[in-house]
């Protein structure tokens, strides 16, 4: 059965769409930056998709896209088990393919053992690992916490990759 045949997935387009995402990046992602490989990203700068199903809002994601690929920078799923996640990127994926982009790329913590499992299990691989990059990042956003699942330290930023 195809879960997420329900999720319906559409930039935001309304002023309560962005102050939903607002709220879920702030209790999720701690504020409204995030940094990749040293670069800080602002919520209201990076293009982001929300996914609903049966009119209510069940997950968002965000990216940005350069001459380097697309970085997909956030994806929470409020729900389980509807395949949000899986919606999510797809749809993004689909738009970068669009627009002529072949590289879809990401970053995730050393700690976050369930999105890599979600990743690789569509595509994408795990091409470098940055010793203490997050240990750095810190000093940009002092709100990034020291342990994450599964009581596991967090010290490192992994970087995936898939061509779409």
């Amino acid at each position: 059965m195809d879960l997420n045949k329900n999720v319906k997935v559409a930039p935001p387009l309304t002023e309560d769409d962005h102050n939903w995402m607002m709220n879920l990046w702030l209790s999720e992602w701690g504020g409204e930056t995030m940094v990749s490989k040293g670069t800080t990203y602002h919520f209201r700068n990076l293009n982001s998709v929300v996914a609903w199903v049966d009119g209510i809002r069940v997950g968002a994601a965000t990216y940005h896209l350069d001459t380097d690929g697309c970085e997909l920078l956030s994806i929470n799923a409020t729900v389980e088990g509807l395949g949000v996640g899986s919606a999510l990127i797809s749809s993004i994926e689909q738009a970068v393919q669009k627009v002529g982009i072949g590289r879809m790329w990401l970053i995730t913590s050393n700690d976050n053992l369930d999105a890599l499992r979600f990743y690789q299990r569509r595509g994408y691989r795990i091409i470098a690992v940055y010793s203490n990059a997050i240990d750095e990042a810190r000093k940009k956003k002092p709100t990034i916490p020291q342990v994450g699942y599964y009581e596991i330290p967090i010290h490192d930023e992994l970087e995936l990759e898939k061509y779409i």
